[in-house]
C-alpha cells in the first residue's frame, strides 16, 4: 500500500460512506435554499463566511488531490501575529479579511 492511500477499495468507500455524504449534500442544498428564500431577501454573497463557503464548494468539486487541506485553509486565519484584543466573543467559522486592522 502506498503512503497516503486509503486501505479501502473505491467500492468499499462508496458502500460505506455514500448515504451519509448524500445526506450532507442534501443538508447543504437546504441551507443554500433557505438563504435564497430568507425573509429579508438580502443576498448573502457579500458575507465573508458565504464567500469562503462558496470557494470551499468549488474546491470540493475540483480534482485537487488535497481538497481537505485546501478547504481547511479557506476558512482559516492566515495571520501570524497575535492580536491585542479579540474582535468577537465567539468564533465565526471563517476568517474575515475585513477584521484586519491596518
Amino acid at each position: 500500500m502506498t503512503k497516503g492511500t486509503c486501505p479501502l477499495t473505491t467500492g468499499q468507500i462508496i458502500d460505506e460512506y455514500f448515504i451519509e455524504n448524500r445526506t450532507r449534500l442534501l443538508e447543504l442544498a437546504a441551507f443554500l435554499e433557505r438563504l435564497d428564500r430568507s425573509a429579508d431577501g438580502v443576498d448573502a454573497t457579500n458575507d465573508f463566511r458565504m464567500a469562503a463557503f462558496r470557494r470551499a464548494l468549488q474546491m470540493i468539486a475540483s480534482n485537487a488531490p488535497d481538497k481537505m487541506d485546501q478547504v481547511q485553509l479557506l476558512f482559516s486565519d492566515p495571520t501570524t501575529e497575535p492580536r491585542e484584543q479579540l474582535d468577537t466573543k465567539s468564533a465565526s467559522g471563517a476568517w474575515n479579511p475585513a477584521s484586519e486592522v491596518a
